[in-house]
């Protein structure tokens, strides 16, 4: 995942583009980057390596360096960014959210036509220097952006720096956000709408799917306005976005507490639980729902440490990736022992993560640990968003389980039976998922009660990830 920010203001922008670009470090685990324009010294840009550190202890000392009334900033799991780019458009930077499914084909069709790329460390070529080839093509930057959305199998929301303003622009069907925020003096661009309320600004508008408008300090204009068809990411509000965030209006913390409540209401197993626990902290709020909706004790029996384990710091690779996870988590034996735990996680997508965490209250005492993930069996690989590392659909559990009765070569009719929460092969699949855990009872969310906790059109909704529909 990614998230971006940026900043068009009267006065020096530095400031305000250092923290709202901060304020999405927990969208992106391994690169950062902001650039700024002025007239006065043109461009400037800083990019750093986030891995091992956050993000303002690796770009507090650029600041003094940093002048401008226009800038943008991103946080990235993947590609460096913002690139700064010359071209017959003149110069200008960009960074960019989003998936590109036909980069190797793209990649070539533009190489053919005489374009180079420089490749990255990891062999593979920056998904948004791909972005800045697209929108070369033309001769305009709007004509290039939607050029660029058009050629993309997936989607690409971004950011454009330019001396004359910052064009924004949200991918053809809106599954990831921007939002505009106004203060007096200027405006931001964000993809959490949190990000700039404590510097001042005020909701202006959210961007339409496939809207464009180019922001100044002076104000924002559509070029390009929404269209009708939206597919946000559902998963933003399960376990993406920050609890303060909000998306189409809906607030993410309410979704999740909605999402709880609606799960308490279906489930007859754990009347005699002694405890609700939440995984933190994406899976506090469905707990806290669960809870006041059972009766059943919100209790915390394992805390998250964090002041040196900040979200920002998540190696590469999962292996070891688990392991920091892993460590994060400190029992408090005393609230464990003798107890029968419901524990709410936000989902299981490889089980590895829950798994231990299952394994330890075991160890720590508990008595029995029922699961209940607050979103349905993750059955599909998403194509939108970078939804997660997994190369492979057979790393997520739900497809091992189905592997395992079906062997790996199963039809999408069999598929979509599996994500029937009413059908006996979906019974099977919990049943093995269960075992696999260590669970003492295994019940995920449906589908239709967390398109219910959303609260917005379900049509609007990308649900692919559960149900492989586009």
């Amino acid at each position: 995942m990614s998230g971006f920010f940026a900043v068009a203001s009267k006065k020096d922008c530095v400031f305000d583009l250092f923290f709202g670009t901060d304020y999405h470090s927990h969208l992106g685990t391994r690169r950062a980057g902001m650039a700024v324009f002025s007239e006065e010294e043109g461009f400037n840009r800083a990019i750093h390596n986030i891995e091992n550190s956050p993000f303002r202890t690796k770009f507090e000392n650029d600041l003094p360096d940093m002048k401008g009334n226009y800038g943008i900033g991103c946080i990235s799991d993947y590609e460096p960014q913002p690139l700064i780019v010359r071209s017959h458009h003149g110069t200008y930077s960009l960074v960019t959210v989003g998936k590109i499914n036909n980069l190797k084909e793209l990649t070539e069709e533009i190489i053919n036509n005489g374009t180079h790329f420089l490749e990255m460390s990891g062999g593979s070529i920056n998904a948004t220097e791909l972005v800045a080839a697209l929108i070369n093509q033309k001769d305009n930057f709007i004509d290039g952006i939607r050029f660029a959305q058009e050629k993309i199998n997936g989607s690409m929301s971004m950011l454009i720096l330019t001396p004359l303003g910052i064009y924004c622009a949200r991918d053809r069907l809106g599954r990831t956000p921007i939002v505009i925020g106004k203060k007096e003096g200027g405006y931001c661009a964000s993809f959490e709408e949190f990000a700039y309320l404590n510097l001042g600004y005020e909701d202006e508008k959210e961007l339409g799917p496939g809207e464009i408008v180019i922001m100044t300090s002076e104000g924002v204009k559509t070029l390009v306005a929404p269209g009708d068809k939206m597919r946000i990411c559902t998963f933003l509000w399960v376990y993406y976005g920050y609890p303060s965030s909000k998306y189409e209006g809906i607030s993410v913390e309410q979704m999740r507490y909605n999402c709880g409540s609606l799960m308490a209401e279906r489930d007859s197993e754990t009347e005699d639980a002694d405890i609700i626990a939440g995984v933190p902290d994406s899976g506090t709020a469905d707990a806290i729902g669960y809870s006041n909706a059972s009766g059943i004790p919100f209790s915390r029996p394992f805390i998250k440490y964090t002041p040196t384990w900040p979200r920002s710091f998540m190696p590469t690779m999962q292996e070891r990736r688990d392991l920091i996870a892993k460590m994060k988590l400190i029992p408090a034996k005393e609230l464990i022992e003798g107890k029968k735990i419901l524990l709410i996680d936000d989902s299981i997508v490889r089980g590895t993560q829950l798994r231990e965490t299952t394994e330890f209250l075991f160890k720590s005492g508990a008595k029995e640990v029922h699961a209940r993930p607050a979103c349905p069996p993750i059955l599909f690989g998403c194509k939108y968003v970078n939804f997660s590392r997994s190369t492979s659909e057979m790393e997520l559990i739900a497809r091992r389980m189905i592997a395992k009765e079906e062997g790996q070569d199963v039809s999408r009719d069999i598929l979509e039976d599996y994500a029937n929460p009413d059908s006996a092969r979906y019974s099977r699949m919990l049943e093995l998922i269960k075992e696999e855990m260590g669970f003492t009872s295994l019940k995920y969310c449906r589908m239709d009660d967390m398109i219910k906790a959303v609260g917005i059109d379900p049509d609007k909704l990308c649900t692919y990830c559960w149900n492989g529909r586009e």
